[in-house]
């Protein structure tokens, strides 16, 4: 059972559910209540900049917006400072002992308060315009949610070649990452929230299961490609190309991604 621990005092901030008044000059017909729910694992040298961002882009939408943001870090059972530093940053902090990012993005909606649901990943650093943009697109009622386009830059060619590549694919396919996802909160319920049974790619599989709820239901899904969420580039930075090619490759990730064996390097070799 995913345990809460509350953020330490601090100054008063748009994530800890501090409700703003709807200003005159809104551009929204209604506020509306965020929860950005974030999993993490051994992040702490990575969510401190994440969380700051996020505050940022929480401080732009209540300003002009009103409503209100809370930020959720669910601490994936982490071995360092991680939750140390999202208390320190004033997130709500749940433990999930059970190793599993599928796990940890759904412990993170059964706790979170809010209508929309945005699940930011620990290493990820959301621009100030982004959840105004969610917000503006969550502004039509048929929209489910959707997800965020990507601006990888590797240092190394193969990598920005290979990640290109891998964009034009998820293009092609309609598929979409989880570094940045978002839906109400009611359609996490009636999608099935993230496969617990998945080690990789429960973001793609999520993604596609909002788009057939749509197409079943007569609603729809939206990809933002502008602006765009900058994941951290370790990996690709640091691993050597065999790696690369084998632990981000689509079918092998379609075939193999319930096998818990298969994925332990992933989590336990992480990149800091």
């Amino acid at each position: 059972m995913a345990e809460i621990v509350a953020p330490a005092p601090r100054r008063a901030t748009p994530h800890s559910l501090a409700h703003v008044p709807h200003s005159s000059a809104s551009r929204y017909a209604d506020p509306v209540r965020l929860s950005i729910i974030v999993p993490a694992y051994n992040e702490e040298a990575w969510l401190a900049a994440t969380l700051e961002a996020i505050e940022d882009a929480a401080t732009r939408l209540l300003d002009r917006a009103g409503g209100s943001v809370e930020m959720i870090v669910v601490d994936n059972n982490s071995s360092d400072r991680t939750a140390a530093v999202a208390l320190m940053q004033g997130a709500t902090v749940i433990h999930e002992p059970v190793q599993g990012i599928a796990r940890s993005r759904n412990a993170g909606a059964r706790h979170a308060n809010g209508e929309v649901l945005v699940f930011v990943d620990a290493d990820v650093i959301v621009p100030p315009s982004l959840l105004e943009a969610i917000r503006s697109v969550l502004g039509d009622p048929a929209c489910l949610g959707g997800a965020v386009d990507v601006d990888y830059r590797p240092r190394r060619r193969f990598a920005r070649l290979y990640l290109r590549a891998w964009r034009r694919l998820a293009e092609l396919a309609g598929m979409a990452q989880g570094a940045t996802q978002f839906c109400r909160a009611s359609a996490f319920e009636e999608a099935g929230g993230y496969d617990e049974q998945a080690w990789i790619g429960e973001d793609v599989d999520f993604f596609w299961s909002l788009k057939r709820l749509a197409r079943d239901t007569g609603r729809k899904v939206a990809f933002i490609r502008q602006p765009r969420v900058a994941p951290s580039t370790r990996r690709f930075d640091k691993w050597p190309l065999w790696r690369v090619l084998i632990w981000t490759n689509p079918l092998f990730i379609a075939l193999l991604r319930r096998r818990k064996a298969v994925w332990t390097g992933w989590y336990a070799r992480e990149v800091r």
